[in-house]
């Protein structure tokens, strides 16, 4: 059979604000830096071709720069109309080109994530494959672990049960925020919860860049004995040689890379030996046709990778990389999705369904406050 040329017809964007049960309040809030988060901001690709193929992406922002991720991707998407669907990465070149002058990275690239990512769940769907199978899987479950119930505004109380409960959910590790201007709070908080699940389950912490260089080499220091699976951006996440320093130092892992919105940002913690556990975020570095590149610097390097957050993406992603990776899983985005990813015996499963497996809820159309069409 030969293959029929088809053409992006149009491509539909819509932005909507989704509600947390509980504000959300993570060292950044306890140092002064952030209020607390209430609402995650999500921006939606939906494309369809002539020939009636259609795929979903999205991207998101937390508590700034959602409206101007969609105001941007407005503005250039026109470029995309009438392409071959399939040509992602000249797709990706063009787009980017077409609102250069703002830069390639931040919301620029973030604004691109959205569509990148439609068109590749586009064309696993056309293959009738799920994005893993069409990327090439190494494996078709991968090791999980749950963040949403280890932040700081929880009591010690509310985490512990909450580690319990995901470890009944099939979920394989726990992690927990630290990074409070107290750090003997830190500490106990860390020791109760190992305590708690013992020391068979995977342990990491999350500082969320709100150490500096002497606390976090005393703090990791202190950690050492809880056989922790990684301490995560102890230090400012441009501050490649403060975490290469630590990296050398410390037996502990050092885990980072989350708030980076570029391959090239990225490419400086690799080089510079930043950390043990890479952890890009495919919507913040500019969709899937950038998170394979950097897959690939990664595992060059020796890295592990645990990517962050948007495990509806990221579990095919993690499923192709080479070395045994985690995924986060987060149960904030739920209520978008009509399905749900499967967590069994420490991993999360991959869905066998076509493209990223995820259709969007009626309660993700409600929560839209904006939508537009653009066909040329």
């Amino acid at each position: 059979m030969t293959y029929a040329p088809d053409a992006i017809r149009s491509i539909d964007l819509s932005t909507l604000r989704l509600p947390l049960a509980t504000p959300i309040s993570d060292a950044k809030v306890f140092t002064g830096r952030q209020k607390p988060m209430t609402e995650v901001a999500i921006l939606i690709a939906e494309i369809t071709t002539v020939h009636g193929f259609t795929g979903h992406g999205f991207s998101y922002s937390k508590r700034a720069g959602g409206p101007a991720q969609y105001a941007h991707a407005k503005e250039v998407a026109g470029a995309a109309i009438g392409e071959d669907p399939n040509d992602i990465q000249k797709l990706y070149t063009k787009l980017l080109w077409a609102g250069a002058s703002v830069g390639r990275s931040g919301v620029a690239t973030q604004a691109l994530a959205a569509i990148d990512i439609a068109l590749y769940d586009l064309k696993a769907k056309r293959a009738d494959l799920p994005l893993s199978k069409l990327l090439g899987a190494h494996r078709d479950s991968v090791r999980t672990y749950n963040t949403s119930g280890g932040f700081l505004n929880a009591s010690i109380d509310a985490v512990r049960e909450r580690a319990t409960q995901s470890i009944e959910e099939g979920i394989g590790g726990i992690k927990i925020k630290v990074g409070l201007p107290d750090s003997a709070e830190d500490l106990r908080r860390v020791r109760a919860v190992r305590e708690h699940i013992g020391d068979d389950v995977p342990l990491m912490v999350d500082a969320n860049q709100q150490w500096d260089r002497a606390t976090a080499l005393r703090m990791g220091r202190r950690l050492e004995d809880l056989d922790l699976v990684w301490i995560e951006e102890p230090l400012d996440a441009y501050d490649a040689e403060g975490h290469a320093d630590l990296t050398r130092a410390l037996d502990t892992p050092i885990a980072t890379g989350e708030m980076l919105a570029s391959v090239a940002e990225h490419e400086r913690l690799i080089t510079a030996r930043s950390c043990d556990i890479i952890q890009p975020d495919a919507p913040r570095v500019g969709g899937i046709t950038q998170f394979l590149r950097l897959m690939t610097l990664a595992d060059q390097a020796g890295l592990d990778l645990a990517p962050h957050f948007a495990m509806e993406i990221h579990l095919h992603l993690a499923a192709c990389y080479p070395r045994e990776p985690w995924v986060e899983h987060f149960d904030w985005l739920d209520p978008l999705f009509d399905e749900r990813l499967e967590t069994r015996d420490g991993r999360m499963i991959v869905p066998d369904r076509p493209g990223l497996g995820i259709t969007f809820s009626e309660q993700a159309r409600d929560w839209t406050t904006e939508r537009v069409t653009i066909d040329g």
